[in-house]
């Protein structure tokens, strides 16, 4: 495996721009107050934990050194956001997102017909298209919606994008250190929230690619695409699918131009994507999108 990081998770829409300015959210409006379903919440203590890994397989993604971090109380949502909840912001506020204002996103080029119009592949990474009028309506393109999908994760959602949801919903994204002590479900050292074995016994616990990557999904985790956001089992806090399914928007920078994602996604295979694991990360700009990335949200005690 190369040591360095890999555009192949989510492609950014630019590569360019300078350091991301820290700006608070815009306040949030009462209509979106309690947004969050009832009863989504994990309520967590906070503390000590240990963050990061020295093992994992691109030390250019920055997992490392393995580092005590102590947090206060905070909550955390169960699941991601689903295309239900974005609905009910976009229809309340009228928020168009960045995929939808640049008229386009990436899609995967598996999740396209036969009959599809030539698109652009990213540079490096063919398994991505640039899609016209692809959006969090219509994953796969115009051809496509979520109809049958109100209970998966929101996709083609950029950092902008979620931080307009949180500031509607009056909630937050979570910072890093937050999002790996609540992925890790009280373990310590584990690469997946249920402990070291990926898939133990046998059983699947998350949505990842199965198969080889890119061009045979043998869907032997019961999904080819996004999966529902309570899917599996959750950890031991409750939290479900923070590993697989979609990368999760953090508050975090990551480098210079780019926010932190977490968790991995269903399109994440051992041969060239690795980072299905509760340490793993790895960064995007703040207006790019995609179809496996999306987000889940926090907020104070």
């Amino acid at each position: 495996m190369s040591d360095e990081p890999r555009a192949c998770c989510a492609p950014a829409r630019d590569a360019g721009g300078g350091p991301v300015p820290d700006v608070p959210a815009p306040e949030p409006t009462r209509a979106g107050a309690g947004a969050v379903r009832p009863g989504a919440w994990c309520e967590l203590d906070g503390g000590p934990f240990l963050m990061g890994s020295d093992s994992g397989p691109y030390p250019a993604d920055g997992e490392g050194p393995v580092r005590e971090v102590r947090l206060d109380p905070f909550g955390i949502a169960a699941t991601a956001v689903t295309n239900a909840e974005f609905a009910a912001f976009t229809e309340a506020t009228g928020h168009r997102t960045d995929a939808e204002r640049f008229g386009w996103s990436f899609v995967f080029a598996g999740f396209l017909p036969d009959d599809f119009p030539p698109t652009r592949a990213a540079v490096g990474t063919p398994w991505w298209r640039q899609v016209f009028d692809a959006d969090w309506r219509r994953p796969e393109g115009p051809h496509s919606s979520v109809a049958e999908r109100a209970d998966h994760p929101v996709v083609h959602v950029s950092y902008d994008d979620a931080r307009a949801y949180c500031a509607w919903a009056g909630v937050r994204l979570p910072a890093e250190a937050e999002w790996e002590y609540a992925a890790r479900g009280g373990l310590s050292g584990e690469p997946y929230p249920w402990g070291g074995e990926r898939d133990p016994g046998g059983a699947y616990r998350m949505n990842i690619w199965r198969g080889s990557f890119p061009d045979r999904n043998t869907a032997a985790d019961g999904y080819r695409g996004t999966c529902p956001v309570d899917a599996f089992a959750p950890n031991a806090y409750g939290l479900f699918n923070t590993t697989g399914n979609v990368w999760e928007w953090c508050a975090d920078p990551f480098g210079p131009g780019t926010r932190a994602l977490r968790g991995g996604s269903h399109l994440c295979h051992e041969s060239y994507c690795l980072r299905y694991r509760t340490s793993a990360r790895m960064g995007n700009t703040p207006d790019s999108s995609s179809g496996n990335t999306g987000f889940r949200v926090a907020r104070a005690a």
